[in-house]
């Protein structure tokens, strides 16, 4: 049986029903969090741009575009949603994955429910907890060798599709055959983030995430109508490991591994960010103290744009020294989120100038699985070090005890 079918026949035969409480519990904090992230991303250019597209490009229909007066179609309404929850970099993610598998999920999942059929919770947090569940074991499954870039787009759509399904009540067959057509059409995402060949990261197109909603959910409707796409699509380890995707599945939950973000820029950039305000505030240091900031950390994190003058809020959200630098001139309040007034913020752009990056080797060796760094600043006194940090949000360390 191919992977797909397999996916497919848990999907649809209650297993995501049957999950445990505690991961049934972290599946309504996905919510949570994917509706703070929409807000915070509503009135950014990404998200009006897409709710001015998706207005005519996609019919009108019962679905609500978020915090506006919009009502389209499942898929216009998802692209949309999408958009605004992943423009300012505030959604959830997974090491695993490395990407966002939310910002797909709960869109695709909370307008399946528009046309006055919503579901019930308990098929609701299935839904969620199942699209999850997909993106992240095919997202880890991905081989490097011949897969080489990571960026969202490329295996979000299988989380819509599975999210989508699953509260349609879409049979085991359907559920496959849109699985394979949306893993066949999703995003390539070549060019784009630290993993493309691309070196201008702060774009609009970013992860790519928007428009694999609308492969997925379009997946599906294709299915649903006898479409069908290559049904073995994972099953060549030249490609995906099928192994990764399929052991365990219904006993052991990758959704209990999503972490949150307290700050709007790239995942990569918040062990920094942590360090060095941790470490100002165990010794009381002031901005003005500071002389320079290194810091050490994983390759990845060194592969970003890392603009010192950024242009627009894509690319702060790309910037390392920057994001460093707003936290410590302004306070990590001013990256949660971040808005224009960083853009025109001098004494910003002339502290992230005085910050470094290195890759340190023995951090490097623990990417992906643990996104690290260190900081070590230069002040008049002397130089003062942190340990190495794991940011907070990661699943096992508490928002609290640090800012």
């Amino acid at each position: 049986m191919e992977v797909v079918e397999q996916l497919a026949k848990h999907i649809t035969s209650g297993t995501f029903l049957a999950a445990p409480q505690e991961v049934r519990d972290r599946a309504s904090c996905c919510i949570v969090d994917a509706v703070t992230a929409a807000v915070t991303g509503h009135d950014t250019l990404a998200a009006r741009a897409s709710r001015s597209v998706a207005a005519g490009m996609f019919s009108n229909g019962a679905s609500p575009v978020w915090f506006s007066n919009l009502r389209l179609n499942p898929i216009g309404a998802a692209f949309s949603n999408s958009a605004a929850m992943s423009a300012l970099d505030f959604d959830d993610g997974h090491r695993k994955a490395r990407g966002h598998p939310g910002a797909a999920v709960i869109p695709a999942a909370l307008t399946q429910g528009g046309d006055g059929r919503a579901p019930s919770p308990e098929s609701l947090i299935a839904a969620v907890i199942a699209g999850y569940e997909m993106s992240v074991r095919i997202a880890a499954a991905q081989n490097p060798l011949n897969i080489s870039t990571h960026q969202s787009g490329r295996w979000t759509a299988f989380g819509a599709v599975a999210a989508a399904a699953s509260i349609r009540g879409c049979d085991a067959s359907t559920t496959a055959s849109a699985m394979a057509i949306a893993g066949c059409w999703s995003p390539n995402q070549q060019p784009n983030g630290s993993s493309g060949y691309s070196r201008q990261t702060g774009n609009h197109a970013k992860e790519g995430i928007p428009w694999s909603v609308v492969t997925g959910l379009t997946a599906l409707d294709l299915a649903t109508a006898g479409f069908t796409g290559p049904g073995d699509l994972l099953d060549h380890p030249d490609f995906y490991d099928p192994s990764t995707i399929l052991d365990g599945l219904g006993e052991r939950w990758d959704l209990l591994g999503v972490y949150f973000k307290p700050y709007s820029c790239c995942r990569y950039i918040h062990p920094a960010i942590d360090a060095v305000i941790t470490l100002m505030q165990s010794v009381a240091l002031q901005t003005a103290e500071i002389r320079a900031v290194r810091v050490r950390t994983f390759g990845w994190a060194t592969r970003l744009q890392n603009s010192y003058t950024p242009s627009n809020l894509v690319e702060i959200q790309y910037s390392l020294p920057f994001c460093v630098a707003a936290a410590v001139c302004r306070g990590v309040q001013a990256l949660s989120p971040v808005d224009d007034s960083l853009l025109v913020d001098a004494e910003v752009a002339s502290f992230a100038t005085r910050i470094t990056l290195e890759a340190d080797p023995q951090i490097d060796r623990r990417f992906p699985a643990e996104t690290l760094a260190q900081v070590i600043i230069e002040t008049d006194a002397g130089p003062i070090s942190s340990g190495v940090v794991s940011p907070r949000g990661d699943a096992g360390i508490p928002w609290v005890g640090r800012t």
